[in-house]
Formats: C-alpha cells, sequence, structure tokens
C-alpha cells in the first residue's frame, strides 16, 4: 500500500483521524494512497462503503449486479427510496461521491464470478466481503488466497453476526479453516427466508470497516486468527481462536462453487406453482398442501388451504404422525417461502417412508406467478 501526500482540504477534512497519534499524517495518507474492494453494495456493504470512503480511503472498488428493492431499506441504507429498481452499484457510488468527492469509487457492475474474481481483485490492497451466501463467500477467499489478498469477512442472520480477517499473511487462517465445508443445503438459510435484524448489517459491516482501517494504517491488532461472534439479543461479543488447518487441502485454483455448495440432491419430486393452483383450483379431496415456514411468516401471507406444520417441529420428529396421517388422506405437497426448506422437509419425510412433492419457488413464486395479492416479503 502506497502512499499519497494530503492536501490542506484534505487534513481539514480528516482533522480528527491526524488529532490520533495512532493514526496522524502517515497514517491518513496511507488511507488515502490505499484501494478496498468491497463484494455487494447491500446490508453490509452500506456502512463498510460509507465509513471507508468518510475515512478517506482513496479508492473504493464495488462488486454488484442487483437493483435496489424495497425489502432492502431495513437494512441496505447505502440506498434511498429514490434509487427503487435502479442499480444498487450506481446508488452506492452517488452515495459515497456526496459524502467525500476525495474518495475514487470504481463501480463493476456485474456479479462476482470464477471467470472474473482474480481480474476484479488483484489491483486491490483489501478486500471486503459484503456478501451473503456460500458459494461467494468461497470464491471470495480462494481468489484472495491465490492472489495473497487480506480478505475482511463478514456475515449476519437474524440476531446474530460474525466477523473475522482472513490471510493477512501467508500463515494466516481463511475461511475454509472456518468452515471447511459448506453446511448442507437448506440447513442455513438465507436472510430472505430466516430474516434479519435491520442493524445487524450496519454493526458487522462496521466492525469489519474498522478491521479494514487497521491493515491499512498498520495500527492495533486485528481480528487475524480471531473469530469475533455477537448475539445481539443478550449483546454478548465472544471470541473463538481461529487456527489454521495443516492438512487443509491447498488452494491452487477457483472452481465451481455453486455446485460446490449444493451437491447432487436425491430425486426428488417437485411441482410449479402455476401447476399447484390447477391441482387446487380442481377441488380434489386427496390434494393436502403443506406449509413448514414459521408462524410469523404465516402471519404475513399465506397460500389458501395450507397446513402450517413448521420444519423445526419436522426436525424435532414431534409433527411426523401428523403428516403421516395427513398422508394417508392424499398426496402431499410441501412449500416454504422460496422452496429450500420445503426440499429439506420433503428428505426428511422421505427417511420416514412419507412421499411429498416439493412446491418449487414457494410462496414467493405464488404471488409472482399466480396470485399478486398474496403479499412478498
Amino acid at each position: 500500500m502506497s502512499t499519497e501526500e494530503l492536501t490542506s482540504q484534505e487534513r481539514e477534512r480528516y482533522s480528527r483521524h491526524l488529532l490520533l497519534p495512532e493514526v496522524g499524517p502517515v497514517g491518513q495518507e496511507r488511507l488515502k494512497g490505499a484501494s478496498v474492494l468491497c463484494i455487494g453494495a447491500g446490508g453490509l456493504g452500506s456502512p463498510l462503503l460509507l465509513y471507508l470512503a468518510a475515512a478517506g480511503v482513496g479508492r473504493l472498488g464495488i462488486v454488484d449486479g442487483d437493483v435496489v428493492d424495497v425489502s432492502n431499506l431495513q437494512r441496505q441504507v447505502i440506498h434511498g427510496t429514490g434509487w427503487l429498481g435502479r442499480s444498487k452499484g450506481q446508488s452506492a457510488a452517488a452515495r459515497l461521491q456526496e459524502l467525500n468527492p476525495h474518495c475514487g469509487v470504481e463501480l463493476h457492475e456485474r456479479m462476482l464470478d470464477a471467470d472474473n474474481a482474480l481480474d476484479l481483485i488483484q489491483s486491490y490492497d483489501v478486500v471486503c466481503d459484503g456478501s451473503d451466501n456460500f458459494p461467494t463467500r468461497y470464491l471470495v477467499n480462494d481468489a484472495c488466497v491465490l492472489l495473497g489478498k487480506p480478505l475482511v469477512y463478514g456475515s449476519v442472520q437474524r440476531f446474530d453476526g460474525q466477523a473475522s480477517v482472513f490471510n493477512r499473511t501467508p500463515t494466516s487462517p481463511n475461511y475454509r479453516d472456518l468452515l471447511p465445508e459448506p453446511p448442507p443445503a437448506g440447513d442455513v438459510p438465507s436472510c430472505a427466508e430466516a430474516g434479519v435484524m435491520g442493524v445487524m448489517p450496519g454493526l458487522i459491516g462496521l466492525i469489519q470497516a474498522t478491521e479494514a482501517i487497521k491493515l491499512i494504517t498498520g495500527i492495533g491488532r486485528s481480528l487475524d486468527g480471531r473469530l469475533l461472534v455477537v448475539d445481539a439479543l443478550t449483546m454478548r461479543f465472544r471470541e473463538l481462536t481461529l487456527r489454521r488447518d495443516p492438512d487443509r487441502p491447498p488452494i491452487d485454483r477457483l472452481i465451481d462453487y455453486s455446485q460446490f455448495c449444493r451437491p447432487a440432491a436425491p430425486d426428488m419430486d417437485s411441482i410449479s406453482v402455476t401447476d399447484l393452483k390447477v391441482l387446487l383450483d380442481s377441488d380434489r379431496s386427496d390434494v393436502v398442501l403443506i406449509d413448514v415456514r414459521n408462524p410469523a411468516e404465516a402471519e404475513v401471507a399465506v397460500i389458501p388451504g395450507a397446513v402450517l406444520i413448521p420444519l423445526g417441529t419436522i426436525k424435532s420428529g414431534e409433527a411426523i404422525e401428523r403428516i403421516r396421517g395427513l398422508a394417508g388422506e392424499g398426496t402431499l405437497y410441501i412449500h416454504c417461502k422460496l422452496g429450500g426448506r420445503s426440499a429439506q422437509a420433503v428428505e426428511l419425510l422421505a427417511e420416514q417412508g412419507i412421499h411429498a412433492t416439493n412446491v418449487a419457488g414457494g410462496i414467493d413464486a405464488w404471488s409472482q406467478q399466480v396470485d399478486p395479492d398474496v403479499a412478498r416479503y
């Protein structure tokens, strides 16, 4: 990371940094000469980008090919209502330029993949992962390892969050030391399925921004080798030691991360929401529709006629006999919000000798393709 001399305007803007002996003019010049790539301009990316720009990082890269949706605004605070339906990357870039015109913003309006990751990452000093899915996390990690780039990691779900620094040195742990293999499909629902407290990405994103600034300025002790775990409901912060696994296979190339994180599932019958609608309209008495979402979700929206049996009661075995009885009355169709939890329920029921069919796309697809009066959330 290089240093660049500060202008008089910048000295005034960053005066509170200059007063800190740990930062001072040298640290601020390092920030001005540094470049950070943020993967995603969503919940984590919003505070990350805002505070890195405000801190005076000279060049910020944004990788995001998505558009702003109304459901984003509860936590993705870099965006405003006027940007609904428009590019997240352009929205973020406009806000950063308004916040600090001294900060250069480079926009990459695409989703990161194995074909572009190395080219996008190689020209930046530090990478911050603001993604929300396992394939991207493994991809970002592996690309940073191959390029020797430090990676500032963060993740959130519901009221919980994690943060760490990976690959700071050749002997530092990386994401594969934290999670050698992805969890089984459906075990960890996305924020779109499980929900997230709006402030959680802000809290974790600010920790990521703090770690990035420390890496650039060379101050303090980083989260290298440590995993910070946050429980916002109890407001408890725990620290776990993270060590490099000497037996872990070396990372020598990028792979197909979608396939890596989605191992081949057993044969499973599925039905589209439009075909399900035809069945339900036929008034057949042998069609049994089970909703495996949580009760709070069912208060928002339901498919008429569905029987609510949360996935947790299937996992615990509590609902198995009830479902077995329903199976005796007809053919079982299982739905959730997007299709992930229902697929998991179908597999669990198959282990109990109960056949069921997964409703592809869940109630979200139903809202879009069958009945727009059913609320999306």
